[in-house]
């Protein structure tokens, strides 16, 4: 498998989206993952940047 220099997460109430790529861009996984299954696939990878995005319907509160 190529080296993940980048994971781009994509944060939801429900699901997190990930999108793995080479410092190249080259995209290496897209995985859409629960929130358990989240923190246990980022708790094995090797570490690499993570840039985080979140929709207007990720945060918790109302009216915030």
């Amino acid at each position: 498998m190529k080296e993940v220099s980048i994971i781009g997460v994509d944060l939801a109430k429900q699901v997190f989206q990930l999108h793995g790529a080479t410092a190249e861009g080259e995209v290496v996984f897209r995985k859409k993952l629960s929130r358990k299954q989240f923190l246990a696939f980022m708790q094995t990878h090797p570490g690499c940047r993570v840039a985080m995005e979140a929709c207007a319907t990720a945060h918790t509160g109302r009216g915030h």
